[in-house]
C-alpha cells in the first residue's frame, strides 16, 4: 500500500502524474489553484517522491520514478485518504480504482498513458512511424499490424497519425493492406485500423532504407 499523503499534496503528485513534465509553481497555482511550497514540498522532497528546483523565486516540481511508483499505488488503494469527508473524493478513488484495474488487464503502465504534450510536424510523426516500423519489423517491406505500432508512437494523436499515414500512402512511400484473415481481427484491430478508399485497413509496410 501508498504512503498516505495530505490532500494538498495528493492533489499535487496526480497533477504532476498526468502533465508527466517539469511544472513550476504558478502553472501548479492555475491548474489546482495552489502551489508546493514550504513543509509540504520538503516532505515531498525527502521522501523522494518529487524533485523540486528553484528558478528565479520560484520553483519547479517533477515526478521521481518513486513517485511515479506512488502514484500507481495509491491508484490501487480504491479508497481516499484518512479524514476525507467529501462525497466528490470518496467517488473519485473509486473511479481511481477502476482505472488500475483497466491497466493491470492491459499489462500497462502509467508512463504509457500519460506522457508531455508535444506539439507534432508531419514530418515528426514520419520519422516515429518509422522507428516503430523498424522495432516491430523482421525484414525490409514485412508486413506490420498497426494495432502493434500505434502504441509505439508515444502518443502522437490517432487522427494526426491517420493523416500521415494516408500522404504517404498516397505518395507510394509505404502501404497498407487489410487483413485477409477477419476472423482473426480483435476490437483493438477495429480500432486500430485506417480507413482508405472505403475499405479498413489493418497493415503496414514499408521498404526500410
Amino acid at each position: 500500500m501508498a504512503d498516505r499523503l495530505g490532500h494538498k499534496q495528493t492533489a499535487v503528485m496526480f497533477t504532476l502524474m498526468v502533465l508527466a513534465r517539469e511544472v513550476s509553481n504558478p502553472e501548479l497555482n492555475t491548474v489546482v489553484g495552489f502551489t508546493l511550497t514550504g513543509e509540504e514540498r520538503r516532505q515531498l522532497n525527502d521522501l523522494g517522491y518529487v524533485h523540486s528546483e528553484k528558478s528565479g523565486r520560484s520553483f519547479s516540481h517533477e515526478l521521481t520514478d518513486s513517485g511515479w511508483s506512488w502514484c500507481r499505488g495509491e491508484l490501487a488503494v480504491k479508497s481516499p485518504p484518512p479524514n476525507s469527508r467529501s462525497s466528490l473524493i470518496t467517488g473519485l478513488y473509486v473511479l481511481l480504482g477502476g482505472f488500475d484495474d483497466y491497466l493491470k488487464r492491459q499489462g500497462l503502465q502509467l508512463f504509457e498513458l500519460f506522457t508531455p504534450r508535444v506539439d507534432l510536424t508531419p514530418d515528426g510523426i514520419e520519422s516515429r512511424i518509422r522507428d516503430a516500423y523498424r522495432k516491430l519489423a523482421r525484414a525490409p517491406r514485412d508486413w506490420v499490424g498497426l494495432v502493434d505500432l500505434r502504441p509505439l508512437l508515444d502518443g502522437a494523436p490517432a487522427s494526426e497519425v491517420d493523416a500521415v499515414l494516408k500522404e504517404l500512402s498516397r505518395q507510394g512511400r509505404l502501404h497498407l493492406a487489410p487483413e485477409s484473415n477477419r476472423k482473426a481481427l480483435t476490437d483493438a484491430d477495429h480500432e486500430a485500423a485506417i480507413r482508405v478508399g472505403g475499405e479498413d485497413n489493418h497493415l503496414l509496410s514499408i521498404e526500410v532504407s
